[in-house]
């Protein structure tokens, strides 16, 4: 690992870009590999409840139920919970309402939380996991004067499901530990989740319901934290944050049905990963390189002329997220979704089709 750091307003990665950028204007009409979303969601039970929340549109948006019912969810009490317009929201929220001095993000990972804190004026330093570790965490390299530190688990784009206890080795007090769980309902089990944990102090987890459930137009997250931080970030956020419909899928999407329906999908993902990444392992000779140990809805790529893979695809019909967007990669890298037995099929087909004309 090495320690970088990122001025306020420096020059560099493009920390906004995100793989919808790859499927707007031109990409509308391409398989989407690039957004980690499942693609057959919302399912109808879940849009009838968005739908049948349509009728009180009239009052104000009441928080109250669906923050009770996600508290309940992970068996903590409604003040270590704080409702958000998805995680992105509570990066914002997180950069500009707590007290920072030295915030570190470890990288690759989402970006946006780099994005908010150098937006609301942080120097911020990173950590850089390195594929010759597996981008595997390694606690000490984090710098002990760190008051704020992110990580994501499993992270994107390169799919690490990082140990629980090293991730909670991180922690110290005085340092507020962000761990963005964006992905963990994906991941059987929840493996490695400190989501309901309060014996880790500063401890933060971010979670979204805009990923498994495909709301991403919807925006709906929560933070878990201790109740001084949630109550910090709430006196950030404006009047009624959460939309009517949003706090109506929250609430179903954490009720016994559909953590159950989530965790049936955790499954189909790792067994449709298992095919994706068994059909990646034929290109081996070609020069692809699969980061091992997946345990997201996602894989990360290094292959040769990515670059000009990926715009053959996209002439084939498939669209791919570019990983030179992510600190710590650069324009070897691909990260490409889980989908259906029959979608991965495909796409390796068109993969081996690209590998030939490049």
């Amino acid at each position: 690992m090495r320690t970088d750091s990122a001025a306020p307003r420096a020059v560099g990665h493009d920390l906004r870009h995100h793989g919808d950028a790859e499927v707007r204007d031109d990409g509308a009409a391409l398989v989407d590999l690039a957004v980690n979303v499942r693609a057959d969601t919302p399912p109808a039970w879940l849009r009838e409840r968005i739908a049948g929340s349509l009728a009180g549109l009239a009052a104000y948006p009441d928080g109250r139920a669906a923050r009770a019912a996600v508290a309940a969810r992970h068996g903590l009490p409604v003040e270590r919970v704080l409702l958000t317009a998805g995680a992105a929201e509570a990066f914002v929220l997180l950069a500009r309402a707590l007290r920072v001095r030295r915030p570190v993000v470890v990288h690759p990972q989402f970006t946006e939380p780099e994005a908010a804190l150098r937006e609301a004026g942080h120097t911020v330093d990173r950590v850089l996991l390195r594929e010759e570790d597996g981008f595997r965490l390694d606690p000490e390299a984090v710098p002990g004067s760190a008051d704020l530190v992110v990580i994501g688990n499993p992270t994107n784009p390169t799919s690490v499901l990082h140990p629980a206890a090293a991730v909670a080795r991180l922690a110290r007090p005085g340092r507020t530990l962000v761990v963005d769980e964006a992905f963990l309902d994906a991941v059987p089990g929840e493996r490695e989740t400190l989501a309901g944990r309060t014996d880790v102090p500063g401890l933060v987890v971010l979670r979204s319901l805009t990923k498994t459930w495909g709301l991403a137009g919807l925006r709906i997250g929560y933070v878990l934290a201790g109740p001084e931080t949630v109550e910090r970030l709430a006196r950030a956020q404006p009047l009624w944050p959460v939309s009517t419909p949003a706090l109506a899928a929250a609430q179903a999407c954490v009720g016994p049905g559909a953590l159950a329906e989530a965790a049936e999908a955790a499954r189909r993902v790792a067994a449709d990963r298992s095919r994706l990444l068994t059909g990646l392992g034929e290109f081996a000779g070609r020069g692809v390189r699969v980061v091992e140990g997946a345990e997201g809805p996602f894989v990360l790529l290094r292959l040769p002329r990515a670059a000009a893979v990926r715009e053959r695809l996209r002439a084939l019909g498939f669209a791919v997220r570019r990983g030179d967007t992510f600190p710590g990669l650069d324009e070897r890298w691909l990260r490409v979704a889980v989908r259906d037995r029959a979608t991965t099929d495909a796409f390796l087909k068109a993969l081996g089709r690209a590998l030939d004309t490049v």
